[in-house]
């Protein structure tokens, strides 16, 4: 495994909850080596900006292409690192809504309110984040 793969699979678990990369097929495509070494090991690990920084930045463009799905992933990872509180996140929604459009906002809020729902009833499953 190079230096790359190993920080891309540590960020990964950074990012979204210890034991995420295990979750990982033992298959993988061009696409997810490239998101494993490249985006992980390279980008969401540059020093530049927190992980909860680069978060925020994600729910930002993620609720602009209303992707409920994508948005409960993050929050998923968010609340498993305790970056974010479900008032945060609320606020977060509020904020977007104005910038990303109600039908957008809505499905981030979607997003959103389900990863507390899941939050709060311990559903942390990470095989769950594969969507």
């Amino acid at each position: 495994m190079s230096e790359t793969t190993h920080l891309g699979l540590k960020t990964m678990d950074a990012v979204y909850g210890p034991g995420f990369a295990d979750s990982l097929p033992d298959d993988w495509t061009p696409m997810l080596e490239m998101t494993v070494d490249h985006l992980f090991g390279e980008v969401w690990s540059r020093p530049g900006l927190s992980i909860r920084d680069r978060r925020l930045l994600v729910l930002g463009a993620t609720a602009a292409l209303g992707r409920a799905d994508l948005i409960e992933i993050q929050v998923r990872g968010a609340l498993a690192n305790d970056e974010l509180s479900a008032g945060e996140l609320r606020e977060a929604v509020l904020q977007l809504q104005y910038y990303v459009g109600w039908g957008n906002g809505t499905q981030l809020n979607n997003g959103v309110e389900a990863a507390l729902r899941a939050h709060a009833e311990g559903n942390h499953d990470k095989t769950e984040n594969h969507k």
